[in-house]
């Protein structure tokens, strides 16, 4: 039963790794891999010398830094809300409606939040009515404002979804421990605090490193669906621009270069996090 799978991500994931090697060669889709005549490191020292490398990358990094700052502690506390509360149906309601998002594109997301955050859309408008503001307000046409929108969109989307595996990990846990805590005195927080968290620390650690691991992976849908030329400035990162250059220019060779620096700081970033993590807490994926 094993077999299928395995013959899948050989076809679909190791062999096409042969296609990596255009990053050190001149590829037109005019000839083959094999007869495109080798660069060597040229589109790596072009992407570095390219004026939008500086641009891209702190998007990119500023983004993804304050999703994981923001989204990784908000799913955790969202997970031990959802484990504390006693009804069994409201606690199957609320997960329900928490994972909803997750599973909706953000080619519909995108549409509803463009929708609602137009000068003329929900947003505004409440605001207005409120009189908290005197004129609308300029959301996705503020390069200023897109960070804020991209983070608290995808924490949005994301954060039910996020909380599975804490949940999950929560209901391992022994009942006898809160029983214990109980009887000796300890309060609801103290339970959370010295017994929940410590007992699902593996699993935190776990999704800490595979977060670090994708701080150079912004999210493409999302950038793609909420990006526009006023915003290109903050919105562009290194997703989009590779998208861009590769799909839409055709400079194959260039972008798969940009790829695969990508996937080696990614790599890196991984390694990192997870001797650091294994030296703090013992906790670690390898």
């Amino acid at each position: 039963m094993v077999w299928p799978g395995i013959i899948l991500m050989v076809i679909f994931n190791f062999i096409p790794m042969y296609g990596i090697i255009i990053a050190f060669k001149d590829y037109s889709v005019l000839g083959t891999i094999s007869s495109a005549p080798w660069v060597g490191l040229e589109w790596f020292r072009e992407f570095l010398r390219d004026p939008m490398f500086y641009n891209v990358l702190k998007n990119t990094i500023g983004i993804s830094f304050y999703k994981l700052i923001i989204g990784f502690p908000a799913a955790i506390i969202l997970a031990v809300l959802i484990n504390e509360i006693v009804f069994i149906r409201m606690k199957k309601i609320v997960q329900t409606i928490s994972y909803l998002p997750h599973f909706l594109s953000w080619v519909i997301l995108g549409g509803m939040f463009i929708t609602w955050l137009s000068e003329n859309g929900l947003v505004n408008n409440i605001l207005l009515d409120l009189n908290l503001i005197e004129q609308p307000i300029r959301f996705l046409t503020d390069p200023n404002k897109y960070w804020a929108i991209a983070v608290i969109s995808d924490i949005w989307k994301e954060i039910g979804w996020n909380t599975i595996l804490y949940i999950a990990a929560m209901t391992g846990i022994n009942p006898a421990l809160y029983e214990a805590a109980k009887i000796d005195g300890a309060t609801k927080w103290d339970e959370i605090i010295h017994i929940t968290i410590p007992s699902i620390r593996h699993i935190i650690a776990l999704t800490l490193i595979l977060s670090v691991g994708g701080l150079l992976g912004s999210n493409l849908d999302q950038t793609l669906v909420l990006q526009n030329p006023v915003n290109f400035q903050a919105s562009e990162v290194i997703n989009s621009y590779v998208y861009r250059m590769g799909i839409r220019l055709g400079d194959f060779s260039y972008a798969t270069a940009i790829g695969l620096f990508v996937s080696v700081i990614s790599l890196i970033l991984i390694v990192l996090a997870n001797f650091i993590t294994k030296k703090i807490s013992d906790e670690s994926v390898f």
